[in-house]
Parts: structure tokens; sequence; C-alpha cells
């Protein structure tokens, strides 16, 4: 925990620095307990960059094919990182996902499940909803605006750009059916969450400019 500290503190200091970063909506964040974060994905800083929104340790599932080299896969652990097969519902890393929420600890998911280009928040996967229904947990929605122009898909070397972090109201957990989750209701709050992560990107982007 000491590691993930004193690493958050000087990667957000540089980020702060170099992209300017500008935040919103920090008053939606709950000072304590577990919930999902499901930020916009357009660049492989969003990781970063979604820690802006809380001084605790983020856990968040990372494409597991960053975990095959021993240095990196253990980096990404030590700072809060797990695996996930991305295009697919992972089951295991559903499982983690799980354990961790109910273990007490905020975990980020992108539900768009990779990176996308441009200012439409993409088709969404239900696993941030599925996971709020089975845990109970609300879903805090953050817009990143500014991080596709800064490094996109594919590009090595980040450009000095502005970026905006906005965060919305949190959204309840889907109801549930007894102990069975309500596959309507998930597939409700996940069109809830597009409508949310949508208006939040775009509010993003106005605030850096862009």
């Amino acid at each position: 925990m000491t590691f993930y500290r004193v690493a958050r503190a000087i990667v957000l200091s540089l980020c702060r620095v170099l992209f300017r970063v500008r935040i919103r909506g920090l008053e939606h964040v709950p000072a304590s307990g577990s919930y999902i974060i499901a930020p916009t994905h357009r660049s492989l800083l969003d990781i970063p960059f979604a820690a802006f929104v809380t001084r605790r340790r983020i856990r968040f599932m990372a494409k597991e094919e960053l975990f095959a080299k021993p240095w990196l896969a253990r980096l990404l652990t030590a700072l809060g990182g797990f695996p996930v097969s991305r295009g697919s519902a992972d089951r295991a890393a559903l499982r983690t996902a799980q354990d961790i929420i109910e273990s007490g600890e905020p975990t980020a998911l992108f539900p768009e499940g990779t990176r996308l280009e441009g200012r439409e928040v993409g088709e969404l996967f239900d696993g941030a909803a599925y996971l709020a229904a089975r845990t109970g947990v609300p879903i805090l929605p953050v817009g990143i605006g500014g991080s596709e122009q800064i490094l996109a898909s594919g590009h090595v070397l980040p450009r000095l750009r502005r970026v905006a972090i906005v965060v919305g109201p949190l959204i309840a957990p889907p109801v549930r059916t007894g102990s069975a989750v309500n596959r309507p209701a998930v597939r409700a709050t996940t069109a809830e969450l597009h409508r949310a992560l949508q208006r939040l990107l775009d509010e993003a982007m106005q605030l850096g400019g862009y």
C-alpha cells in the first residue's frame, strides 16, 4: 500500500503538471466503502487519470497481455491491477473484481471494454452493472476528455495537451430478485451508465477546450 501511495503521488504530480489536469465533480465520490469506477477509455493513460478521483487505492482490470512480462506484471499488481481477457465476459476477472469490491476497495472497470476513438461513447459491456448488482455497490461514472489527444491507441510518446476529468453522480446498483441477478435491470443500468458517460465525456471535452 505504501508503494501505491508513493507511486500515485509521483505519477499524478507529473500528469497534473504535464497535462494541466482539471477535475470537476469530486463531491460525488464516496468517502468510504466500495464502489465501481466506470471511466470512458481513449488512452492507456486513462488508468492514472482515473486515480485522480480518490486518494484511496483503486483496483483496476488491465488487458492480460500486459501481464506477459514478469516485471510489468509485478508493477501492475503492486499498483492494483489484475488481468482481464478483452472483448469477452471474463468470468475469472469478474469473480476477482467481485471479491475485491466485497473486501471494501474501489474498483475501476472500463465499460467500453477497450480503447476507442472519438467523442461518442461506444457500446458498453454489462460488467459494471452486473458487478454492481452482485455486490450491491453503486457505479461512479467518469468522463475523461483529452486523453486521446495526448496518447491515442497506437502512439508511443504523449503530446502535452490539457486533460479534463468530470465525475458524475452515483448510479444505484440494479435491483435484484432474491439472490438472482435481474438481467433486464442490469441492461437498464448499463443504458443509464451509457447516457451518463456520454454527458460526462461531452462536459470533459468542453472543459478541456476540445
